[in-house]
């Protein structure tokens, strides 16, 4: 066996690639056909989606069957109207008028909601929030539900500086005219 002196390699690869297809189906613009695994490592996964490539996580607490599994990742479209783009699905929806706050490291960044997506808020603040994931182990999105109960989705940032260079290297492919 391949892995066999390395049991920890074992079963990051046996993780990481369902959960690259796991992202893929998740997310609301995956279309199979175009849909592509650039790269997959750790807990994070870059996909090619034709007009964009996206750095995508999934959130460490794992939906129930049925339910809404929160996931986080860096835009890079092609045409660069979006370039590192953070965004996330939260796993409940927040109440209205609430805060959303990315928290990376020990690093807190307020995000733009809507409905239970929430986005970074322009060039600046998406610069530093990828430069707080290359150096923290861990990030989660903070908001209160419906209910006014605080939730909280952590992420591991495991393979997160690879996927996002990996996402922003396809975004920047020459196109054929």
């Amino acid at each position: 066996m391949i892995f066999s002196r390395y049991p920890e390699q074992k079963l990051s690869v046996r993780l990481v690639f369902p959960l690259a297809i796991a992202l893929v189906l998740t997310c609301p613009t995956a279309t199979l056909a175009k849909d592509a695994i650039v790269y997959a490592g750790g807990n994070w996964a870059a996909v090619d989606r034709g007009d964009a490539c996206v750095a995508l996580g999934r959130s460490a607490r794992i939906a129930a069957k049925g339910k809404v599994q929160a996931t986080a990742g860096f835009a890079f479209a092609r045409d660069r109207r979006r370039w590192g783009e953070f965004h996330a699905r939260l796993r409940r929806m927040p109440r209205a008028g609430s805060s959303v706050i990315l928290t990376v490291g020990s690093q807190p960044f307020l995000l733009t909601a809507r409905g239970n997506w929430a986005w970074s808020r322009g060039p600046l603040q998406e610069q530093a929030i990828i430069a707080a994931v290359r150096s923290a182990s861990g990030m989660r999105v903070e908001a209160r539900d419906l209910g006014g109960q605080r939730f909280s989705d952590p992420y591991a940032l495991d393979g997160a500086p690879t996927a996002i260079d990996a996402a922003a290297a396809c975004a920047g492919k020459i196109q054929p005219h």
